[in-house]
């Protein structure tokens, strides 16, 4: 088996046509053909279902697809390093805004200082959409607030992720000042919201999942005034007294004016906290530079934690 046939067979169902891969690869349709023929013939098993549409992987195909992109990759990642004596590589690493608010520009400065060599792809989205982008390999890491629970297909893939517990952060019901009554405590319990408009993010996302488990155990139906699934958009609309939203501090750590315009109140109950969790491909799926990068990403965070620049968090016991 040669590097060659695997990338001619990940482009093929990449495009869905051997024709098309044919003119992608700048190879005759034929031999291209008689590459993935002799490739399903040294696996015994056939990887690809043609039809008069084109082609589709197989159950075997898919799962040889996968291991193929894996190997594709950390293949390219061994050319450049043999090119070079120091580390090198991509790694790509996925945070939500409000972690990235915190974590972001310490994980890049922290990268750059100890490996200039390597290069940081950094994605901001919502914690449910990195959890689908590692699934689909187009991440490397990501800190994610709750991990995928049942038998759904996202679920198996999940475990066969790296997990490691990586800090928990308190919440808090944050609010416009000009907004609120006099004399509102500095500490509340979830039970003492039942009459206050929220501001959240929506259901498939971490936090949300986090709040609806509190607002069940408290006995409580929360009343949702706006749902939102954009972090500035969301402190946009609490800005304008729109309602309030329960957050980690992290979400005003972007916030230039947030100690003068925001008032902050620590929620008290036991159990109301956001895990954090620094999530990855399986180890053996991890590339060195990518094995590099969840060291610093830790290290960044204990010390973010142990100086008390990122305010209401605790590192956990593992860290």
């Amino acid at each position: 088996m040669e590097l060659r046939q695997l990338r001619y067979f990940v482009r093929v169902v990449e495009l869905g046509s051997i024709s098309r891969a044919a003119l992608d690869l700048n190879l005759v349709q034929s031999a291209l053909s008689q590459q993935i023929t002799r490739l399903e013939g040294e696996l015994s098993t056939r990887l690809l279902q043609r039809s008069p549409q084109g082609v589709t992987p197989t159950e075997a195909g898919a799962a040889f697809f996968r291991e193929a992109q894996l190997t594709l990759r950390h293949a390219e990642q061994a050319i450049r390093a043999a090119q070079q004596a120091r580390l090198t590589g991509t790694v790509s690493v996925g945070l939500a805004p409000t972690t990235a608010a915190v974590l972001g520009l310490p994980l890049m400065q922290a990268m750059r200082e100890r490996y200039p060599d390597v290069r940081l792809h950094m994605v901001e989205s919502l914690s449910g959409h990195l959890s689908s982008m590692l699934n689909a390999r187009q991440l490397d890491l990501a800190v994610l607030f709750d991990l995928p629970m049942g038998t759904s297909p996202s679920v198996q893939a999940a475990r066969r992720w790296s997990v490691l517990p990586l800090i928990e952060e308190d919440i808090f019901l944050i609010s416009a000042h000009h907004a609120i009554k006099p004399g509102v405590p500095a500490a509340l319990r979830m039970a003492q919201l039942k009459d206050q408009p929220l501001i959240l993010p929506t259901g498939p996302h971490g936090l949300r999942s986090t709040l609806d488990a509190a607002f069940l155990r408290a006995k409580l139906t929360p009343l949702v005034a706006l749902e939102v699934d954009s972090l500035a958009m969301l402190m946009d609309a609490v800005q304008a007294g729109m309602g309030a939203t329960l957050q980690p501090w992290a979400a005003v750590a972007r916030q230039a004016d947030g100690k003068q315009s925001l008032h902050m109140a620590r929620i008290t109950d036991h159990q109301v906290k956001r895990s954090n969790w620094l999530c990855g491909l399986s180890e053996d799926e991890l590339s060195p530079a990518a094995l590099a990068a969840r060291v610093v990403l830790t290290d960044c965070a204990r010390t973010l934690v142990g100086s008390g620049a990122w305010l209401g968090a605790s590192l956990s016991p593992q860290v």
